[in-house]
């Protein structure tokens, strides 16, 4: 598997309000805009951090994953992303190995990404998504 770089982090909020002015208007990130990704059930933003990116992560439904995360651990580090050259290999890699993974088969992610998502209990508590742009 071929790491490429760090994509993003993720942060789980309950308001885009502060976050975005902190991010955008104070630290004065540049806002890469945002979009619904239907199937986490989440609206993203993201604001550019060098190569890196900052994703703020907004639960669009009581039953999106974000959402539970927010009522069992509050506002904060959700997930560090990793952009994989190739997201099929690597998640076979991985199932080959005996990693744990939520995610199985990619799927779908915000700007037209593939990602899968490693469980915490097989990265020493970290969520972990793999990324493959188009």
């Amino acid at each position: 598997m071929k790491i490429k770089r760090i994509a993003h982090l993720g942060l789980a909020i309950k308001d885009p309000a502060p976050p975005k002015k902190l991010y955008g208007e104070q630290l004065n990130l540049e806002h890469q805009g945002d979009e619904v990704v239907a199937g986490q059930k989440v609206q993203v933003s993201f604001f550019q951090v060098g190569e890196s990116s900052l994703e703020l992560l907004l639960p669009t439904a009581a039953d999106s994953p974000v959402a539970k995360f927010l009522e069992n651990k509050g506002e904060g580090f959700h997930h560090l992303a990793l952009e994989v050259e190739d997201i099929d290999a690597a998640v076979e890699e991985l199932k080959a190995a005996g990693v744990r993974l939520i995610d199985e088969t990619p799927r779908e992610g915000a700007h037209g990404t593939r990602v899968a998502f490693i469980h915490p209990k097989s990265t020493f508590g970290l969520l972990l998504e793999l990324v493959q742009y188009p």
